[in-house]
């Protein structure tokens, strides 16, 4: 769709913003009718020793709503608000009782500001902790807080001043290598360049590395493929409240951990404290309270995290953007022309936020309450598990006006709220490479606006699939290369 005629561009727009509000009902993601902005309504939120009401109950059967939830998320989310309002519960087989599920800002920042003692994460509990097993991504309390405390500085300050040659050059090389008329999936081209990017910050190698660094990049890939196949939702299910992988999750981790592990032997062997930069060796020079190195195993578990959460979530952000972006000309074309600019006057930043805003990778994020909890007029149990549902508090017409409507322009000039646009998390639990993320969808977004015309292959949106704990593009932010300049 290169070139469309203004024809072509109205039935684009069309299409993401004025679907009926029944097929809003079925398909959230096909936009809805512009439902303008109400009044905010402070809710009361916080540990309580007040008598309450539970939240309502939305769906009936725990093995249905678990397969519901597990398959669209988005789905759920927006019925259970359509229904219920601002906080409701689904009985899943997740938990022996229900899944409290809110998306008040008010619920949010009570949560996030409450601390680890009072509302833990529950992100060890995830699809995730398979995978990644005990690392800083899934583990609590004063662990986490030493791990977070170890890894942060590779994150914040010069450390990404390094970073950011390092990204500009890994998508000059990538772009280089598109041609006019050619199709891309542009979370696969971003993935090349995050992939990059997180594979020198953690392990010091990069597209040049030797055979045992390529193997692991190739596994890594093949990881990420096989995790989005229907087979991989099976092994999910499968492995539902264990902490051990199952099935074909287990196999493909077999094949990741024996390059992980051949990487980190060679490095270990030829460690010389202090002489490198990157987090591994960084990690081969920590030592415990009582004295003792990392060992293989739980080098393995921060590592991985770190590479599979700081490239697979930025690329399919940068796939989200531009699958709003093609669809939408006139905010794509104040992208094009900010971005041929030296002063982009804050259209690059406020469009990574806007699409993050409406697609955020991360739909949802867990608590568990250890106090009773005040939701508004309910009270729910200590003990209970709290899905903040970010997607829903992202569409919430009395934060954003019109919430349906792709529309950058309301983030120019404006700093995104912390307990209204949490696409990063929120508290102590905020994602650890979130400047180095941003960051890399800066250069990427500026970049490939700046180099490229991109059309949309299919005028329909893309359908969101869920995948362990994420939210991509079904068909990747798939795009037609109308030019490209060097």
């Amino acid at each position: 769709m290169c070139a469309p005629s203004p024809l072509d561009s109205v039935v684009v727009m069309t299409t993401s913003t004025a679907a009926s509000t029944s097929e809003h009902r079925r398909h959230w993601w096909e936009g809805a009718t512009p439902t303008g902005s109400r009044e905010f309504e402070p809710s009361p939120a916080g540990p309580t020793d007040e008598p309450g009401a539970a939240p309502p109950l939305h769906g009936s059967g725990p093995l249905l709503q678990t397969v519901r939830f597990a398959r669209d998320q988005g789905r759920a989310l927006f019925e259970g608000v359509r229904r219920h309002g601002d906080v409701f519960r689904i009985d899943t087989l997740l938990e022996k009782r229900p899944l409290v599920i809110t998306s008040h800002p008010d619920h949010v920042k009570s949560l996030f500001t409450a601390g680890p003692s009072l509302a833990p994460s529950t992100a060890g509990q995830s699809q995730l902790r398979p995978i990644v097993g005990e690392s800083v991504l899934t583990v609590t309390g004063a662990r986490h807080r030493r791990q977070r405390k170890l890894l942060m500085p590779p994150f914040h300050g010069k450390a990404i001043a390094r970073y950011r040659e390092q990204i500009l050059e890994a998508t000059t090389r990538e772009i280089d290598g598109w041609q006019a008329g050619s199709r891309l999936r542009l979370a696969d081209s971003a993935q090349q360049v995050t992939l990059d990017v997180i594979m020198s910050g953690v392990f010091g190698i990069d597209y040049r590395s030797g055979e045992s660094e390529q193997l692991l990049r190739k596994r890594i890939r093949q990881l990420l493929a096989l995790s989005a196949s229907p087979l991989a939702r099976v092994s999910e299910l499968m492995a539902m409240r264990r902490s051990q992988p199952v099935g074909l999750q287990k196999w493909g981790l077999a094949h990741l951990d024996r390059a992980i592990l051949a990487v980190i032997a060679e490095r270990r062997s030829a460690h010389v404290p202090g002489e490198r930069h990157d987090i591994l060796s960084l990690l081969l020079d920590a030592r415990d309270d009582e004295g003792e190195a990392l060992t293989d195993a739980e080098l393995r578990n921060e590592l991985l995290t770190l590479v599979l959460a700081g490239h697979e979530t930025t690329a399919n952000s940068i796939g989200w953007a531009f699958e709003r972006l093609v669809r939408h000309p006139e905010a794509y074309g104040r992208l094009r022309d900010a971005a041929r600019t030296d002063d982009d006057g804050g259209y690059v930043d406020a469009t990574i936020h806007e699409s993050m805003r409406v697609r955020p990778v991360i739909p949802v994020l867990g608590r568990r309450v250890m106090a009773n909890w005040r939701f508004g007029d309910a009270v729910v149990t200590e003990g209970s598990r709290v899905l903040i549902g970010v997607l829903t508090l992202h569409h919430r017409d009395d934060v954003y006006a019109d919430p349906f409507r792709f529309d950058p322009d309301r983030f120019v000039g404006v700093k995104p709220g912390s307990s209204t646009w949490i696409p990063f998390g929120g508290g102590d639990r905020r994602c650890l490479g979130a400047t180095l993320a941003m960051e890399e969808m800066r250069i990427l977004t500026r970049e490939i606006a700046r180099r490229t015309d991109l059309g949309a292959i299919a005028s329909s949106p893309e359908r969101p699939v869920h995948r362990n704990v994420t939210m991509i593009p079904g068909r990747g932010g798939a795009v037609e290369v109308c030019s490209v300049t060097p």
